[in-house]
């Protein structure tokens, strides 16, 4: 008998039904063993050396791989084809080799990129050793992260400036916070088109203007309403008669996408799905297992040559040889290190549709499609261009009609979140030379200029496959992360940096902005993919980062946190303030600036103690209305809903709040928003939830232990006051020195019953 380990069950399940009886087929269940979660198990001194231990819950399955291996005769390793895969192989055959389990037992490394019976017997038929230097790419990715986490992340949780540092997602969050300040830097301008309703043997169509009195318009030409009135005036109202005075005709043509990548799959199912980038590869990865799609990690555009001609075949006798090109084509890979002995994600067997519903449908049809389409003729246009004089003025128009379905008889790429049908077809009258256009009407427009759109996630992976930052295998985690983290909100499909994303980029941007630097980790990258090639040795690899990361590292711990935050609030300024005022509207006296406490970012006075006014921030605090191309408008985090209630949103989220300072009643509103909220119901609210947990308030820090004192007007007993884990109740809200008189006095015994009842 034969034993292969697969990563898997479901995998499993598939590969064993090809091999037949003398084969056990095993899951692994992802990774079996990483770093144990200690600073040290990257010990920099000794080489970098890296100390493992089996991961919580996978002990079983070493278990079961073990109990197996003793009734087997050989062991295949047949985990996923990529720096991933070769790492499980590799500790696994660590881990059985350090337990003496192999006994002189072959072992077997084997890769295939789809789960049929053919791959995988050719797999097997034709196996190599585990590769050294997949491995140590691994060994460096893994230590570099370790060594960012576990260096890095503790200087950010030490100030409470976050919850953690990456390699990548910092940059990611890095990228949309930078977005968000060009969007909030963004000066809106003013311009204004004009537009002709045309009719010709009774077709309407528009044209635009874009010559008047011998000079050119063009986007930004018309100023402001008034210069609009003048040329209004100029051609007089109605404009009854107009003449055709050119007509350019054209073919044009359009070559299908090609077949999909893992970032592009993403990209187009965010778009035409709405999947986010972790849906995706759930269900692609799903779709793999069952056989339906080959590998779906993978950088590159190439098809096998098998694959390419039983795609062009099913053209052939699908729609006929007109759709079919006289040879296949060619897609050049635009990552720079792809991986060319892996596929782009395409279906196993075209003519394999199989009982699939729901989401799995859906991906598979779009990846289906997408596929089938690559290999199919060009779409052809003809293209008509016209220009119509009226009085001094002309006006253009533009009309493509579709003459051959081509690849769009399968598919249409969405480009730029445009609606899946749409194709670009403007169709015209047929026109000539000298023909009588009637002008109906004149239709003036204003605009404005508009921003660059926040980042969604497709354009958010494209934009870091454009830089080079990440794999194929990293972008779900990447998104889901920086959310996760609560570095970024989502709102209408849009990434907002939150409060801690503005603090945490400015933090590494000012101390570690050699370390978060897009070059930085686009190198990081191409390093890796040196080692992976055997281009460079792991070891200097990863001396070549810690030497100047250890530096900047060590001259960041030993700033003291007021200059710190001294230098965020200088890089914060302008986002903070947008009005270049931060007098504090409570005392007139003080300056408000960035703070933070263990629940969040904050503004506060300067003025403190005398002043305690402070604002808690959310992630759309001071956006922009500019919301660039997606035209979603600005969130809104506070209403005045009307007899003294209002609706804000604080450090434990929405809540409704009447009245104001120290007899104020608040309540729970999670489930509500500034638009979705109504008096009637915030009346609700705070009658029928007394209880709910509700916005406390800061009365200062105890001068004896130098924590926040907080202030709960409601809670199962009543309102109480907290402290540094010290709870004691009250009857009204007291003064600064009156609280920390009664956390300083709270019996010891009363603290030690507490925490056992907790």
């Amino acid at each position: 008998m034969n034993l292969l380990i697969v990563e898997s069950p479901a995998k499993a399940k598939t590969i064993e039904k090809y091999l037949g009886k003398d084969w056990r087929v095993v899951a692994s269940v992802g990774h079996v063993r990483d770093l144990v979660p200690e600073d040290g198990s990257v010990d920099v001194d000794k080489d970098f050396e890296m100390k493992w231990q089996i991961m919580p819950g996978k002990e079983k399955h070493i278990k079961t791989i073990t109990d197996e291996l003793k009734k087997a005769d050989a062991l295949y390793l047949a985990t996923d084809p990529d720096r991933e895969g070769e790492a499980i192989s590799w500790h696994i055959f660590d881990i059985l080799n350090s337990k003496k389990a192999l006994a002189g037992k072959p072992v077997y490394r084997v890769v295939f990129h789809e789960i049929t019976k053919n791959a995988v017997q050719n797999a097997i038929a034709n196996p190599r050793e585990i590769d050294q230097n997949l491995v140590d790419a691994y060994l460096v990715r893994r230590a570099l992260d370790y060594l960012i986490g576990f260096k890095l992340s503790p200087v950010l949780w030490r100030r409470n400036l976050g919850k953690s540092a990456g390699r990548v997602q910092s940059v990611a969050v890095a990228l949309v916070v930078e977005r968000e300040r060009e969007i909030e830097k963004f000066k809106p301008v003013e311009y204004w088109s004009l537009d002709a309703m045309c009719a010709f043997m009774k077709s309407e169509f528009k044209a635009r203007l874009t010559q008047f009195n011998g000079e050119k318009i063009e986007k930004l030409s018309i100023n402001n309403n008034d210069d609009m009135q003048k040329i209004l005036a100029g051609l007089g109202q109605p404009i009854i008669k107009a003449e055709v005075i050119s007509v350019e005709k054209k073919k044009t043509s359009r070559r299908p996408a090609a077949p999909f990548t893992t970032s592009t799959l993403q990209q187009e199912a965010a778009r035409k799905l709405y999947f986010s980038s972790k849906k995706t590869m759930s269900v692609a990865q799903k779709l793999y297992e069952q056989g339906f799609i080959t590998y779906m990690r993978t950088d590159a555009t190439n098809l096998s040559n098998d694959a390419v001609s039983s795609i062009r075949g099913f053209i052939n006798d699908k729609y006929g040889d007109k759709f079919l090109p006289k040879s296949p084509i060619l897609y050049a890979t635009k990552s720079k290190n792809a991986q060319e002995a892996h596929e782009a994600i395409r279906p196993t067997d075209v003519s394999k549709v199989g009982a699939l519903d729901g989401d799995e449908y859906k991906l598979y049809d779009l990846i289906w499609k997408r596929t089938v389409a690559c290999q199919m003729t060009n779409a052809e246009f003809d293209s008509v261009v016209v220009d119509i004089k009226a009085k001094s003025a002309i006006f253009h128009a533009v009309g493509t009609t579709r003459t051959f379905d081509g690849f769009m008889k399968v598919y249409i790429e969405d480009i730029d979140d445009k609606d899946d049908d749409n194709d670009g077809e403007t169709k015209l009258p047929p026109l000539s030379v000298g023909d009588a256009i009637d002008i109906t009407e004149l239709l003036p427009e204003q605009h404005f200029t508009a921003p660059p759109p926040r980042y969604s996630e497709a354009s958010l992976v494209k934009k870091l496959e454009e830089l080079g930052i990440g794999r194929p295998s990293t972008y779900a985690t990447i998104m889901s992360t920086i959310v996760d983290r609560e570095y970024v909100t989502i709102n209408n499909k849009r990434f907002f940096p939150s409060p801690s994303g503005w603090l945490v980029a400015a933090f590494l941007a000012r101390y570690f902005a050699d370390i978060i630097a897009v070059d930085f980790t686009a190198k990081t990258e191409d390093t890796l993919d040196d080692v992976s090639n055997g281009e460079q040795k792991r070891l200097s690899a990863l001396t070549s980062f810690w030497q100047p990361f250890s530096t900047i590292l060590n001259n960041a711990k030993d700033v003291p946190t007021p200059e710190i935050m001294d230098e965020i609030n200088k890089s914060l300024f302008a986002h903070l303030f947008p009005d270049d005022n931060n007098n504090c509207p409570e005392c007139g006296v003080g300056k408000l600036g960035l703070k933070v406490s263990r629940f969040g970012a904050f503004l506060g006075c300067g003025n403190y103690p005398k002043c305690k006014y402070t604002k808690h921030l959310s992630a759309t605090d001071n956006a922009s209305n500019n919301e660039g191309n997606d035209n979603t408008p600005a969130n809104n985090n506070s209403a005045d809903l009307g007899e003294d209630i209002k609706f804000l949103v604080g450090r434990f989220g929405p809540y409704v709040q009447s009245g104001s300072g120290k007899d104020a009643k608040r309540a729970a509103a999670k489930k509500y928003s500034a638009e979705t909220i109504t008096l009637e119901i915030a009346k609700e609210l705070l009658a029928a939830d007394k209880a709910a947990r509700v916005e406390p308030l800061e009365l200062g820090k105890n001068p004896a232990t130098d924590k926040m004192i907080y202030y709960y007007p409601t809670g199962r007993y009543g309102a109480y006051i907290s402290s540094n884990k010290v709870n004691v109740s009250v009857k009204e809200q007291p003064s600064l020195d009156a609280a920390a008189e009664l956390i300083n006095n709270k019996k010891p015994a009363a603290k030690r019953a507490w925490g056992k009842k907790k």
